[in-house]
């Protein structure tokens, strides 16, 4: 007799990427009947598109409940916040950077609640992932939530965001290959589970975006298969049931930084860097990593704002103990001595790292 084992996932319910979306974002709410909303703001968003958002909601007949704005994510004011949404909403939404978005996300999960996610950044797959970042216990950690039941992007809003957040979601986006190659390496060595789909969608938004690596970062098409790749390894890490497909040994460098610098990087600036370091370690496509970075401009970019080389060189020797059980390529024996003589040797390394 064989045995059938079904797993549930969610998807979002609505899902829109184009130019001048900000607009029709009542529209897209009250198609699921979402009349009551508690809205969330990342700070100073409020002041450059609230106006335009809540003249749509207006005229969409949708009531603003309750309006936030959100400069900290400290996961006990989060959980207030949750339970004080008066009973009348019944959908939040989070508009802004990766505070709002993993603010509220997280408060829709405590009180399952319908969650929508309007980025006005793309720095990370996080606006489309069921987890969230905030801080526990004054430490920065990954908490489960859950995955958005919207996802509304304006592409023309993302394109004029700081040149810093798309460089950064490029840096997000090309870690998926060390990431999916630590997952593989785990499940061979007995410590993970393995789900085939969601590392071949994982490994396959890296794929897709490789056809534009060489085009102008703020041209609307670039931005479109950067937001398109980015939402679809959030939907990996739904699919798998975990951040495997999407984080590995690159994140665990970033996360230490996180932890000791005394001024870290955007996620995705250091996750990038640390991506392109771990490809060397794994011998795992170590010339494609490179030249998507040199290609896209990321190391350009990141020559003009360096790395501090002690505190990177810190979060290496740290970063296998981030995560208890989680093997990554910086779990074997001297691959620390490793990391270094290629920091010290490598030309681009050595320009990044001041």
């Amino acid at each position: 007799m064989i045995k059938s084992c079904q797993m549930q996932i969610s998807i979002p319910s609505i899902l829109k990427i184009s130019e001048n979306e900000l607009d029709f974002i009542g529209k897209y709410l009250n198609n699921f009947s979402f009349q009551n909303i508690a809205i969330f703001y990342s700070a100073g968003i409020d002041q450059i598109y609230g106006e335009r958002i809540e003249t749509g909601l207006k005229k969409a007949g949708i009531n603003i409940v309750q309006r936030l704005i959100i400069d900290e994510i400290n996961i006990e004011n989060i959980i207030h916040t949750a339970f004080s949404i008066p009973k009348t909403v019944n959908a939040l939404v989070g508009v802004g950077g990766g505070k709002a978005l993993d603010y509220s996300k997280y408060c829709a999960h405590v009180i399952a609640l319908p969650f929508v996610s309007v980025p006005t950044s793309t720095s990370n797959d996080g606006f489309c992932s069921p987890n969230s970042s905030l801080f526990v216990e004054k430490k920065r950690k990954t908490v489960n939530a859950r995955i958005p039941y919207g996802v509304i992007v304006d592409i023309e809003i993302v394109k004029n965001s700081p040149v810093s957040c798309i460089y950064s979601g490029i840096g997000d986006l090309i870690s998926k290959i060390t990431a999916g190659w630590d997952w593989k390496e785990a499940v061979q060595k007995g410590y993970e589970d393995f789900n085939d789909f969601a590392y071949l969608i994982s490994q396959n938004t890296v794929i897709d975006f490789l056809n534009y690596q060489k085009q102008d970062i703020k041209s609307n098409k670039f931005i479109y298969h950067l937001v398109n790749s980015l939402l679809m390894s959030g939907i990996s890490m739904e699919i798998a049931g975990s951040s495997r497909p999407a984080s590995g040994s690159e994140h665990l460098i970033s996360h230490s930084l996180d932890m000791i610098s005394a001024s870290p990087k955007m996620h995705g600036l250091q996750v990038g860097f640390a991506t392109y370091l771990c490809s060397y370690l794994q011998d795992n496509q170590f010339d494609l990593v490179k030249d998507f970075l040199i290609n896209t401009g990321f190391f350009e970019y990141l020559y003009e704002n360096p790395l501090d080389k002690s505190s990177f060189i810190q979060a290496i020797n740290l970063a296998n103990t981030v995560k208890e059980n989680f093997y990554t390529v910086l779990s074997e024996p001297a691959i620390l001595n490793k990391a270094i003589d290629f920091l010290n040797c490598d030309s681009i390394s050595q320009k990044i790292l001041a």
